[in-house]
């Protein structure tokens, strides 16, 4: 784990335990960061704040920020997630009222914490720490394309926001259920504060995307899978760009397709539909096999929340059929057959 803190306000210790921030979301989409750390990491987390109008929960008990100091917290996380990562005016405020409290602040927002003088000033009168997770912690080059040794696998998606962190997590659990090496390399803020390490690539300078892909996934001679946490969609106009460049970077020897079957249109576009399955899938291998010419699609990721069980069970079986492929939701029903897709396939 790399729970330190760089040259932000005050240099030093944040981490676990949690007091997750929910705010005042839209949707339960709001909130993905707050949720994925609540799932994959519950014992993190000591509790939630949220506004007195706010509907949704996670299930911890509702804390004020004393409280959660009190329960022994150690860091308030910015849970809340939007298009162009801002910080409204109340969260402002509630982020200077968590570091009088005496907690450390960790934010995925764009808009750093470090930006704002209100919050810099609270951090430093109360001698605590400021992390700001969108931000790559290392020097990054170009990319480069050259052949590197390992197995990799990348999660791509027809949306943003449609459960590819959640499938690549799921899938390292499996695989590493099995006595294999595996290693989660987390791309978006939940998944550095859920693997407490990452490169944000939606912060990185264009031109660095897929270097910074090569980056986080290295070669490596143990036979083991680099499971790369994919982002956005190729099909998104507001996101195509980040996408791309991880399909460049990743250079991956599998794709695993992520999608949400009731979903009507792109996240954020309701004028954009959402991409025919079949085109997302062969989109997505032309453009892997820049860097992979051998890559393989081995299976679709369904994200059926929305959906009854029969529903869900009904359309991970119509679309696994109509595209050749394992179909599975990674949280209601598991990657097994994902898994096994993969390693017939493409371990050496």
């Amino acid at each position: 784990m790399n729970f330190n803190n760089g040259d932000l306000a005050n240099t030093g210790h944040w981490g676990p335990p949690y007091l997750l921030y929910l705010g005042r979301p839209a949707d339960a989409l709001a909130i993905k960061t707050a949720r994925g750390l609540a799932y994959w990491r519950p014992d993190w987390c000591v509790g939630q704040h949220r506004h007195p109008d706010c509907r949704l929960t996670l299930g911890f008990p509702d804390m004020d920020f004393a409280q959660a100091r009190a329960k022994g917290a150690d860091s308030m996380v910015v849970g809340t997630a939007n298009a162009g990562g801002v910080m409204a005016p109340e969260t402002i405020t509630d982020i200077i009222a968590a570091l009088d409290a005496g907690l450390n602040v960790v934010s995925g927002l764009h808009q750093k914490l470090r930006d704002n003088a209100q919050i810099v000033a609270a951090a430093r009168r109360n001698g605590r720490t400021l992390f700001d997770a969108r931000e790559p912690n290392r020097r990054l080059a170009v990319g480069n394309g050259r052949k590197r040794a390992g197995l990799r696998l990348l999660t791509v998606g027809t949306d943003c926001s449609v459960g590819k962190m959640y499938t690549t997590l799921a899938l390292e659990r499996s695989i590493r259920a099995r006595g294999l090496k595996a290693d989660f390399r987390a791309t978006g803020q939940t998944g550095i504060l859920v693997a407490g390490d990452g490169i944000p690539v939606d912060a990185v300078i264009a031109d660095f995307i897929s270097g910074a892909v090569e980056a986080i996934s290295p070669a490596r001679e143990d036979g083991g899978w680099d499971l790369i946490e994919g982002q956005g969609s190729l099909f998104h106009p507001s996101y195509a760009g980040v996408s791309l460049g991880l399909l460049h970077g990743a250079q991956a020897d599998a794709l695993v397709l992520c999608h949400e079957p009731t979903r009507q249109h792109m996240r954020g576009l309701p004028h954009y539909p959402l991409p025919d399955l079949v085109q997302c899938l062969e989109a997505n291998l032309v453009a892997a096999r820049l860097t992979n010419p051998n890559v393989k699609m081995v299976g679709v990721a369904l994200n059926t929340a929305e959906l009854a069980q029969a529903d869900a069970l009904a359309a991970c079986r119509d679309i696994g059929d109509r595209l050749g492929l394992p179909c599975t939701d990674p949280v209601a029903m598991g990657v097994e057959a994902i898994v096994d897709n993969l390693l017939a396939c493409c371990a050496n």
